[in-house]
């Protein structure tokens, strides 16, 4: 669904699942979040969080290459039976970003995006804005994360 006026509000559409390992937690804090709970098993322990935390940017990080890889499947399917995808716009911020429950080592987050609101732009009449509420579960079904989306998506003018 490259074009706004393809859209529906209320689709939804599962990006994928990541497991949080230690290593893969510690080599993002280190490398962008040096927090001791998200670098040291015994100070996440003895944390808020009750053991080694991934940060919250390294779960925001995951979620935005499962769409983009999700996205980038779709072009390569369409492109495969010959149909050009227009390129999505840029995307000028998003909201309500929370953190709901700490993803610890060995949590496993499964993200989905939902469409909320789908509307023409205002001042540019070829593009429309495109809100989705992402989301990450983790293995107990327990909600881990969410934000809403907006981004710029190409309209059908005729």
């Amino acid at each position: 669904m490259p074009y706004l006026d393809d859209m529906e509000v209320g689709a939804r559409s599962e990006l994928g699942s990541f497991t949080f390992t230690a290593e893969l937690i510690k080599a993002f804090a280190r490398q962008f979040d040096p927090q001791p709970f998200h670098l040291d098993e015994e100070a996440g322990r003895k944390s808020l969080f009750g053991g080694l935390a991934a940060s919250g940017w390294h779960v925001a990080s995951v979620g935005m290459k499962l769409l983009v890889t999700k996205r980038r499947g779709e072009i390569e399917e369409a492109a495969a039976r010959g149909v050009v995808e227009p390129p999505s716009g840029p995307s000028p911020g998003f909201r309500d970003l929370k953190w709901h429950k700490p993803v610890l080592a060995g949590d496993t987050l499964t993200y989905s995006s939902e469409i909320t609101s789908l509307r023409a732009s205002g001042s540019k009449p070829e593009w429309g804005i495109l809100e989705a509420r992402n989301s990450a579960t983790n293995q107990r079904g327990e909600l881990a994360f969410s934000f809403t989306a907006i981004g710029f998506i190409p309209r059908r003018i005729s």
